[in-house]
């Protein structure tokens, strides 16, 4: 029902960074909830950042202080912000959104229901 769509994906340096952008299809309406996820191969899916209709926004403690988020008001629209990047951030990022209720506070956003996800966006750091 929900359309998805992330990009900004990419192969980069460490140390260097990279913008990802996530849309949803529909106007943002009422309380929701839209949240950047990562997966690499052999672990499992790890949340990233949460922000919602409130503004409330969490940013996982492996990426913050380098990691931001951001949104568009009145629309579906979330971008991430990746700056030092490390090895270790290679994996999918997926974005999800949840477009009948706000963030529940802190990591517990990452398990909000989310009603639409996209087919991910593969970001490599290496040498």
């Amino acid at each position: 029902q929900v359309r998805v769509t992330e990009s900004g994906g990419g192969s980069v340096q460490p140390g260097g960074s990279l913008t990802l952008s996530c849309v949803a299809s529909g106007y943002a309406v009422g309380a929701y909830c839209m949240a950047w996820f990562r997966q690499s191969p052999g672990k499992e899916r790890e949340g990233v950042a949460t922000i919602d209709n409130e503004a409330d926004m969490y940013i996982a403690e492996s990426v913050v202080g380098r990691f931001t988020v951001s949104q568009d008001n009145g629309v579906y629209s979330l971008t991430l912000r990746m700056d030092n990047l490390r090895p270790e951030d290679t994996a999918m990022y997926y974005c999800a959104v949840d477009t009948e209720a706000d963030c529940w506070p802190g990591a517990r956003g990452f398990r909000n229901h989310f009603n639409g996800w996209g087919q991910g966006t593969q970001v490599t750091v290496s040498p």
